[in-house]
């Protein structure tokens, strides 16, 4: 901002290029392009033939990592003719090392090699000591790669001391994982343990350096391939030496790697991290969540419900800005959070909890009925763990691309109509992902209930408890026997369940907001609300809305949502089973983003939203249920929809929060820490389980599963645990609802006990 207020058009190039580096470092690569593409004509217009080189080079970089091989060529040929101009030898080198990386990429190895070798004496010559270092991994990668590991040791034994002495620190970790990955080869196990046990403990302390969670995310997803050899030497090691507890340190290694920014960010929220900070900054970061709420709606209300490559081409510019405003407002709210924990008196004191080791999962979350099932899902090998009060057995799975596969598959089975009606395929597949998943650990499930750590597609393609039970003679879905809970991790729930100072202010029963009012052409617009309730009580069985879904795919017209009348119905439902006074029913206009973000929903033990879900194809963080759009007088609201920032400053310390709209578990996928969207933000505010969707589910059974699930709850005194299999067996059980489609789209999240 400074290079910009006094028209230094260099510098501002500078420091955006410098921006951009830091966000390559952490793995945002589409942020770092932004950037970097924003200093090249500036550099260009002010003549400025280094810093377009420079500009150059790194857009190339990125377009490497992203997968276009190409356009990287490219972009590097041009940075190389512009450092050959001006005869700059050390671009030169580092652009000649750079298109060998490409090379090397596309599996040219010898033209990789001979691009390497063409850098290696330029680099020396001009004293480049970190390039030089780098030339060196990189040409030790080739030799590795072609199977000449000892050619290789010797190039990374000697590039490692030059990038300790020059403090390249994610280098040296780089080359530290090399050298395991050749000493492995080689047969030196414990030569390779430690020098992936280096790598390791350099990673974990720089992640602890970046402020913003979403960014240590990120840098963590970024690595994550570390962790993955590291597990996977360990097994190896393990099937060598069974008894030695290679598979336990292991699991330890995947707990190390998963759901690491949840479990952090979940101490925090304990510990209040934004009391006693500057009342101008929370106001700045409440002020861009609404903005972000409001341009998020105005680009789902263009798209409505197409994706962007079905959009009208006169739309093309203004989506663009759409997404351009949206980035920039992103860009800005994760500053105010960093500068908000740098700030408060709270996070400097703060002291972030460590994974649970085996022996704590074993004492703290499973105990006598209880089985936790922890998969990791890996290019090579994949592993399950299952882990009692007394055992802890691990079984190699086929690689995440076979599992990924399947379970992709098994998704559509269950979800597309014209698949689910292929009975026989929907058997057979249910059967191979069953035996794929479960079959190992048949022998500890018996009839206990089961906690679930997945990993990558499991997530977000299967519920488990429409697996079939390995120990059932007939065919039989897993929840039949089995209570069900998802975690994101072992560590989580232990933070889950720490006491919080807000839990003593919930006095009330149950929250519900339902059939808001999305479209001006509504009935309810400027009705009153005796007229409303008359009209709407008997719409459910006036309308033929078998079909009706609850997500954004679903358009009448020109209208971005339909309206659900049965969510009308669910809502009445649940009211039904307790006091008035112990209830809130928000309803029409009043199911609004404004009552969703009211200190009241605060007073309740179960909270419940019955409404769309949307899932944001440009933008999955700002996933989000869609509220009330309209106002009484007909006028659109700007802020309708509750996006996944704006649930990170609500205050729910419930005991459920129930999302029964579509696709509601969605979000952004980030490599180790899962689906970062609405279940983290709920957890976050307190709630001690979540329940939300896997998939578009259907309007009417979603109102008869709820009513059945509360009934269990309200009435007979049931878990949510409990309730939720027993709901699924009452649906599964009556022929009109026995589809997996109606009943295993909800999944619930959290504490099981």
């Amino acid at each position: 901002e400074l290079m910009r207020a006094v028209g230094n058009r260099r510098g501002e190039a500078v420091t955006l290029n410098n921006i951009g580096g830091v966000y390559s470092n952490l793995g945002e690569f589409q942020q770092a392009l932004e950037y970097y593409t924003q200093a090249l004509p500036i550099r260009q217009e002010v003549g400025d033939r280094r810093g377009e080189a420079t500009a150059l080079t790194n857009i190339a970089a990125v377009y490497d990592t992203l997968g276009k091989k190409q356009l990287s060529l490219d972009y590097y040929q041009q940075a190389l003719q512009l450092w050959l101009a001006i005869g700059n030898r050390t671009g030169v080198a580092k652009t000649l090392d750079n298109i060998g990386v490409v090379y090397f990429d596309l599996g040219e190895f010898q033209q990789a090699l001979d691009y390497y070798e063409q850098a290696l004496p330029i680099r020396q010559e001009v004293g480049d000591r970190r390039g030089e270092a780098i030339t060196l991994n990189n040409i030790g990668v080739v030799y590795s790669y072609l199977g000449l590991f000892q050619q290789a040791l010797e190039y990374y034994n000697e590039a490692l001391p030059i990038k300790q002495q020059v403090g390249d620190i994610s280098g040296t970790v780089t080359t530290h994982r090399n050298l395991a990955v050749a000493e492995r080869n080689l047969g030196n196990f414990n030569e390779a343990l430690a020098q992936i046990e280096s790598a390791i403990a350099t990673i974990e302390t720089l992640r602890t350096k970046v402020i913003s969670q979403d960014l240590r995310a990120s840098y963590l997803a970024s690595v994550r391939h570390y962790y993955e050899f590291y597990i996977d030497l360990l097994m190896q090691l393990h099937q060598k030496n069974p008894t030695v507890g290679y598979a336990v340190k292991a699991l330890e290694v995947s707990e190390r790697a998963r759901a690491r920014s949840l479990v952090e960010l979940l101490e925090e929220a304990r510990a209040d991290i934004q009391q006693g900070v500057d009342p101008k900054l929370r106001d700045s970061e409440r002020q861009l969540q609404q903005q972000l709420a409001s341009k998020t709606q105005a680009l789902q209300k263009l798209l409505q419900g197409r994706l962007p490559e079905e959009i009208e081409e006169a739309e093309i510019t203004q989506m663009e800005c759409f997404r351009k405003e949206i980035n920039s407002l992103q860009t800005q709210l994760r500053e105010v959070e960093a500068e908000i924990r740098i700030k408060s008196p709270r996070y400097a004191a703060l002291k972030y909890p460590l994974p649970l080791s085996a022996e704590e999962i074993q004492r703290q979350v499973v105990d006598n009925q209880t089985v936790l099932l922890s998969y990791w899902l890996g290019d090579e090998h994949s592993y399950l763990w299952g882990i009692t009060s007394t055992s802890i057995t691990s079984h190699e799975l086929p690689k995440s691309s076979d599992i990924e596969a399947t379970a992709r598959e098994f998704y559509e089975y269950l979800t597309v109509p014209e698949k689910r009606e292929k009975t026989k395929k929907v058997a057979k597949i249910t059967k191979v992902l069953s035996q794929m998943l479960l079959e190992p650990v048949t022998p500890l499930l018996g009839c206990k209930q089961l906690l679930v750590v997945s990993d990558g597609a499991l997530q977000r393609y299967v519920p488990f408890s429409t697996l079939l039970d390995p120990l059932s003679p007939d065919i039989k879905p897993m929840f039949v026997e089995h209570e069900i809970v998802s975690l994101p991790s072992a560590s989580t729930l232990t933070q889950i369940r720490r006491d919080r100072t807000e839990t003593n202010c919930v006095t009330k029963t149950v929250a519900v907001l339902a059939d808001p009012v999305f479209d001006k052409t509504d009935e309810r617009v400027n009705a009153s609300v005796q007229a409303v309730t008359s009209q709407t009580q008997t719409s459910p069985s006036l309308q033929p809305l078998e079909l009706v879904t609850l997500d954004i795919s679903c358009r009448d017209g020109e209208r971005l949502f339909a309206r659900l009348p049965f969510s009308r119905l669910e809502a009445e439902e649940i009211q039904k089973l307790v006091p008035k006074e112990s209830s809130l029913l928000a309803l029409d206009f009043d199911a609004s983003r404004e009552t969703a973000t009211s200190p009241q929903l605060s007073q309740y033990r179960y909270v419940h939203f019955a409404t769309h879900g949307f899932y944001n194809d440009i933008h999955p963080e700002l996933s989000g249920i869609a509220l009330s759009l309209i106002n009484e007088q007909g006028e659109e609201l700007k802020e309708g929809f509750l996006l996944t920032p704006d649930v990170f400053n609500l205050n729910l310390p419930a005991e459920m929060v129930v999302l029964s709209g579509c696709r509601t578990a969605e979000g952004k996928e980030v490599k180790g820490e899962g689906i970062v969207g609405l279940t983290r933000g709920l957890m976050y505010a307190g709630a001690r389980r979540v329940v939300v969707s896997l998939w578009s589910v259907n309007d009417l059974a979603t109102a008869e599963f709820m009513g059945r699930f509360y009934r269990g709850i309200l009435q007979e005194g049931l878990s949510p645990t409990k309730a939720l299999r027993a709901t699924q067996l009452e649906m599964w059980e009556h022929k009109q609802w026995q589809e997996p489609y109606y009943w295993a789209a909800f999944v619930l999240q959290g504490e099981y006990q």
